[in-house]
């Protein structure tokens, strides 16, 4: 009989943030759409641990992956030292995924100071991009193949950090690409890749440009934040998406992630993850419990927590 996964989670990636700091300009409420995420009122509002615990509460999440935030780029360490300041005992923000600007001439020492903190074991420095503005993440197109910028992703290995990769799907040839040319540097592809054209073309390039992309055994993927480009989503909508993201990576290589609060803008908290556990609910035990906890707990580093969440000190 089909079992749905009710084991221990790790949520590999969702995101924290007090606006009175004010330090998320993109949350200000003059800033524009971006990313094809739709109105952004709804994330204006103070997301702290204690609303992360609130949502994921029918859920057996024992740690979490704080991923950056988009706090103001000037003080990218910033946000790390707040996030040492908030409450572990539940295990959310157990590990961050900080950013870096890599481009820039301090790249060198701002990568020493995010690594000096034990929880830090990953870099994100957000490279979508899109001919259309509203859809941008990413400043300009091309970083990927910029040597300042790929002189500060090749300090990462020496720190243990590993890249999170957030490409659109148009990118990601250019992104095996990259895998290829660090491939000692461990990527972890943000959102499946984020197929964000619906359409059959767009869907069908997806599916292509993930398959390449995971022919690099130096990546892994997080499946996360599918409603963020399928607005009108179902779970016969995120079953192929999940499914092909898994067939392209294998178990060994994929893990399952939030993305909330941003993912809430179009579904709760209790419908990502039961989808994901309704998509998986054929899997053998071993296989949910890599996608659900072990991966993440291998990949980002978190040796300190069990299946009962973070081990004593």
């Amino acid at each position: 009989m089909p079992k749905p996964y009710s084991g221990p989670i790790i949520d590999a990636h969702h995101h924290l943030w007090d606006l009175g700091l004010g330090r998320h300009p993109w949350l200000a409420a003059t800033a524009d759409e971006r990313g094809g995420l739709g109105e952004l009122g709804p994330l204006r509002r103070n997301y702290l641990p204690d609303d992360y615990m609130r949502d994921a509460s029918r859920h057996d999440v024992v740690a979490t992956v704080h991923v950056e935030a988009g706090w103001a780029s000037d003080d990218c360490v910033g946000e790390t030292r707040w996030l040492e300041t908030l409450d572990k005992s539940r295990g959310v923000a157990a590990r961050y995924v900080v950013h870096v600007p890599l481009a820039s001439p301090s790249a060198p020492a701002l990568i020493e100071a995010q690594a000096a903190f034990d929880r830090a074991v990953g870099v994100r420095d957000i490279l979508s991009w899109d001919p259309d503005p509203a859809r941008r993440f990413a400043a300009r197109d091309g970083i990927m193949d910029d040597a300042a910028w790929r002189a500060g992703l090749g300090l990462l290995g020496g720190h243990r950090l590993a890249f999170d990769l957030m490409v659109f799907a148009r990118q990601l040839a250019d992104a095996a690409r990259l895998a290829a040319a660090f491939p000692d540097q461990q990527f972890v592809l943000n959102h499946c890749g984020s197929p964000i054209d619906r359409d059959a073309n767009g869907m069908q390039a997806w599916r292509d440009g993930l398959r390449l992309l995971s022919k690099r055994e130096n990546v892994a993927i997080k499946i996360s934040d599918l409603v963020a480009y399928d607005h009108d989503w179902t779970l016969d909508s995120l079953r192929p998406v999940v499914l092909h993201c898994i067939d392209c990576f294998g178990i060994e290589r994929a893990m399952f992630g939030s993305d909330f609060p941003v993912a809430g803008l179009h579904a709760s908290f209790d419908a990502v993850y039961d989808s994901f556990k309704a998509i998986t609910e054929n899997f053998s035990t071993d296989d949910q419990t890599a996608l659900f906890f072990g991966n993440a707990r291998r990949i980002y580093r978190q040796g300190d927590v069990s299946s009962a969440g973070l081990l004593p000190a």
